[in-house]
């Protein structure tokens, strides 16, 4: 098989399984993603039909994995800053991220991530307000399953640290719905179990009507 046509083959069947997975994931389909992978393997296969470039195939595919990703990459990289506690380092790589391009899904990444950095340094307000934006309805279509249960999860976190126990008994619930099976639902059911034990003490230790 001809080298160009292994290249565009290969970034073909890229753009399909990684589209597949949005998919499972819920995060819908990127539009952004296509049109960068069809652009990276064109750019690919004309150098190699009209230059005497050679590209590696396991070449190409891991550049094609590194720019069409670039953002969770980033964001990941992020992280590993944030749990060592060099939040400011952190800080600086999420907005850095923030301005690679990112598509929907990608940005809503970032902010929950931020978000939870946000918490982390105990600004509760801030992360509160940015968790709220991840899920307002206009994000829920590229928002996938994990990160909403995460954004849900953290921001009820947030509401119990404000002693705001309705708002978050609403959001442990939510992460029930979103993803019952995960890990942030089992810690969700846990914190709703703690919930209800501290509701039941209080009402043991209120003095019973004269």
């Amino acid at each position: 098989m001809s080298l160009h046509i292994m290249i565009g083959l290969i970034g073909l069947l890229y753009i399909v399984v990684f589209g597949v997975m949005a998919l499972l994931r819920r995060e819908g389909l990127s539009i952004r993603f296509a049109v960068e992978s069809v652009c990276i393997t064109a750019i690919a296969v004309i150098l190699v039909v009209l230059t005497s470039v050679q590209i590696h195939p396991v070449l190409f595919l891991l550049l094609l994995y590194i720019i069409t990703l670039r953002i969770r990459l980033i964001v990941d990289l992020a992280n590993s800053f944030a749990r060592r506690g060099r939040y400011d380092q952190a800080e600086r790589i999420y907005n850095f991220a923030s301005h690679l391009w990112p598509d929907q899904t990608s940005d809503l990444i970032i902010k929950v991530n931020h978000a939870v950095l946000l918490l982390q340094k105990n600004q509760i307000n801030e992360s509160i307000s940015m968790f709220t934006d991840v899920l307002s309805p206009v994000n829920q279509a590229y928002l996938g399953v994990k990160y909403e249960a995460a954004a849900h999860f953290n921001l009820a976190v947030a509401y119990l640290r404000t002693n705001n126990g309705s708002m978050a008994t609403i959001e442990f619930n939510a992460v029930l719905d979103t993803w019952p099976a995960s890990l942030y639902a089992r810690r969700a059911q846990e914190a709703l179990e703690s919930q209800r034990k501290k509701a039941g003490t209080k009402a043991d230790d209120k003095p019973a009507d004269q």
